[in-house]
């Protein structure tokens, strides 16, 4: 009956994203016979992890123990501007991180499992650093002497992809005394794919005007050199610093061939070159200052990314013609911050104030291929010209108990920035904006809490939106739009947990989201689109997720995790005046995934299976939905202790998802004008074969 009332419960109950799932840990389970991973709770809903609760997963780092927390799903730092305040899910000795260039899943590998001592998972509301709500884990760890891990993640494809062999990790952390190090070498961003088959084009009528047949693959590596320095004396005294170099080298290879009636064959190639690199340098120093202590935290980084696009078409029997699109963009960003923290009225205070100093400078040209076979240089001004912001931040914050289960924290504060665009028709305007949230968090039991949240958001640009961008594969073009504002929103999410013990757990997560200023494509001029911004929004989205510890059932060491994202979104579409969603929004997740730890022996296998749909993107003239899928499955089998080391053997995309386009072009505006040509891709991926050995030194 419990078993029941667990799966009953679960399906009643639902979580929210308006975001992508966090990705898997691609492996490490176990000995120990069947120890669920369980923990204890405190009357505030407090739940403590052990290494203990996590010896049948056999882990390496902390991402593998915090994967392996029921119910839990690690929610990276969003990207909102400057540091601000909190927005994911995780702390580090009860400490948000004060660096921009390393998702959570990166920082919490370069921890090895052998150093944390305990991962506490508790409401946010109920901490003192303001911005956190819902379930927040905290790894609570110390170095040892010295102490290292890595990881090597080879994977083969066998159809049109290259063979994948620099993915991998290596990271060393050690202690002398106050002072902690960390030093890293990661390419775990690498990876090789690919996929072809055939694409045909049909007229307004449905009849076929040309037959393509493609084949595409990459090759993308981003090895990043990092390093951190912590000194930790006793008292409230603490400082970091910390930083990286990271190249980026990303190659795209289209070769194919186009068969029309009437029309002389012709072969096409597509070549793309993206290398980059790009460094980052942050520090925080907090130390007790009267009945409070003061954190001051600084932030550079820089990054320099050029781009080339070239695409040849050659005729049988004839001269090839073609394009090329190159920028090169040189993209800063320095930040000041302070933040005082002290105790009054019962209650946490925190006054804040940030500068951020954001600055694109790029260099943007267009280019036709003439008869001898050379690029021209063709004008091209929209996409050449820099574009800065100067920013500044206050805020204030108050948290405290309300009574025994239920805490309260309220920010409010302004900011006020100024944007510039040099180049063509170059204009700087300001804007003065309010920010802040509020938040209650209700923990009625140990073992059921929830948490509610008002916030008042303004987003991040990416600032090569401001100019001029060709897209030649697609025959696309953006113009440039100096008008061009953050997208701000008032955000409304609750968050609902239920445990069941020994059987695991469930969340459920609502949002919704009143959007301003919706950052998409739209009209400019007579008959051009550009980025900018669309007036008014709306999106909500209902997200559960469940974990199922099915040893109280008998069957030791089974473990199911489940999820249903369902999203809804809502504009009014600059082009058309029609309602409709939000371009390429995902409205659909459905995911499971079961993992056996067999007991009494090193073994462990597992399978997942993946349910995605998406909105397609909007332009003037065109709806694009481009997918892989629509299931992507997986199997893996792992042992935990070949001569020290954890070995997985997996294979993806065993119910063979496709990589799919359905595109429909019109004369004019989309919809109102009639249809000038419709793509229909359907390109072979094949199965993914990867393996993974993991260890400790």
């Amino acid at each position: 009956m419990r078993l029941v009332s667990l799966f009953a419960l679960s399906a009643a109950i639902a979580a929210p994203a308006l975001a992508q799932e966090s990705p898997t840990t691609g492996g490490t389970p176990p000995p120990a016979a069947a120890v669920e991973v369980t923990a204890s709770a405190d009357s505030a809903g407090r739940q403590v992890f052990t290494p203990a609760d996590f010896a049948r997963y056999a882990p390496t780092n902390a991402n593998d123990m915090l994967n392996q927390v029921p119910g839990f799903s690690i929610r990276d730092n969003e990207n909102l501007r400057g540091l601000g305040q909190a927005t994911g899910n995780v702390l580090f000795n009860g400490e948000r991180p004060s660096n921009k260039g390393d998702d959570m899943y990166t920082q919490l590998s370069r921890i090895p499992a052998g150093n944390v001592e305990r991962i506490e998972i508790v409401d946010g509301a109920t901490l003192d650093i303001p911005g956190l709500s819902g379930q927040v884990a905290n790894i609570v760890y110390r170095a040892a002497a010295f102490s290292g891990q890595f990881s090597w993640k080879p994977e083969f494809r066998p159809h049109y992809t290259d063979p994948l062999f620099t993915r991998g990790d290596v990271s060393v952390r050690g202690r002398s005394g106050t002072i902690e190090y960390e030093v890293a070498l990661n390419n775990d961003g690498a990876r090789r794919s690919g996929a072809g088959g055939p694409t045909i084009i049909y007229n307004g009528s449905g009849q076929v005007i040309e037959r393509r047949r493609d084949s595409w693959n990459t090759h993308f590596d981003t090895p990043k050199l990092s390093g951190r320095i912590t000194w930790d004396p006793a008292g409230d005294t603490i400082a970091n610093i910390g930083g990286h170099y990271q190249r980026e080298y990303d190659r795209y290879y289209e070769d194919g061939s186009r068969v029309s009636p009437g029309q002389p064959d012709r072969a096409r190639s597509v070549r793309e070159i993206d290398d980059a690199w790009n460094y980052e340098v942050s520090g925080d120093y907090q130390f007790g200052m009267g009945p409070g202590k003061l954190k001051l935290i600084g932030l550079r980084r820089f990054s320099h990314e050029p781009y080339r696009q070239e695409i040849v078409t050659t005729p049988v029997g004839g001269i090839a013609t073609g394009d090329r699109f190159a920028q090169t963009g040189d993209i800063g960003e320095t930040i000041g911050r302070g933040e005082y923290q002290w105790k009054m009225l019962g209650g946490d205070w925190q006054v804040s104030g940030e500068a951020a100093f954001n600055k694109l400078d790029n260099v943007a040209s267009i280019a036709v291929l003439d008869p001898n076979g050379v690029f021209v240089e063709q004008p091209f001004a929209g996409g050449t010209g820099g574009v800065s912001e100067d920013r500044y931040e206050g805020l204030l914050s108050f948290g405290r108990k309300l009574t025994d289960k239920l805490n309260f924290q309220i920010i409010a504060g302004t900011e006020h920035s100024t944007i510039t665009q040099t180049g063509m028709n170059g204009l700087t305007r300001s804007f003065f904006r309010p920010k802040g949230s509020i938040s209650l968090a209700w923990t009625p039991s140990p073992d059921f809490d929830v948490s509610v949240k008002l916030r008042r958001r303004v987003l991040q640009l990416s600032f090569y939106d401001f100019l001029a961008r060709a897209f030649l594969n697609d025959g696309n073009q953006n113009e440039s739009n100096n008008d061009l504002r953050p997208q701000q929103d008032w955000t409304y999410e609750a968050e609902i947990n239920k445990k069941f013990g020994a059987w695991g757990s469930t969340k459920v997560q609502l949002t919704y989201r009143d959007v301003e200023d919706r950052v998409d494509v739209v009209p400019v001029g007579a008959n051009g689109e550009a980025v900018g911004n669309i007036a008014k929004a709306k999106a909500a989205a209902i997200d559960w997720t469940a974990t199922i510890n099915l040893d109280p059932a008998g069957l030791k060491g089974v473990k199911l995790d489940t999820r249903m994202l369902l999203q809804k979104s809502s504009l009014r579409d600059p082009f058309t005046g029609e309602k409709r969603q939000w371009s390429g929004f995902t409205d659909t997740v459905a995911y499971i995934a079961v993992r056996h730890d067999v007991a009494g022996t090193d073994w462990a296998w597992g399978a997942d299976a993946e349910y995605t749909h998406n909105q397609p993107n909007y332009r003037r003239n065109q709806s694009d939905k481009i997918w892989e899928g629509p299931v992507w499955a997986t199997a893996f089998v792992e042992h935990k202790n070949v001569m020290g080391l954890t070995v997985r053997a997996q294979v993806r995309n065993i119910v063979n998802a496709r990589s799919k386009r359905d595109r429909t072009v019109f004369t004019g505006v989309r919809g109102e004008s009639p249809i000038a040509f419709v793509e229909a891709r359907d390109r072979l991926i094949g199965p993914i074969f990867s393996f993974s050995v993991r260890g400790t030194f």
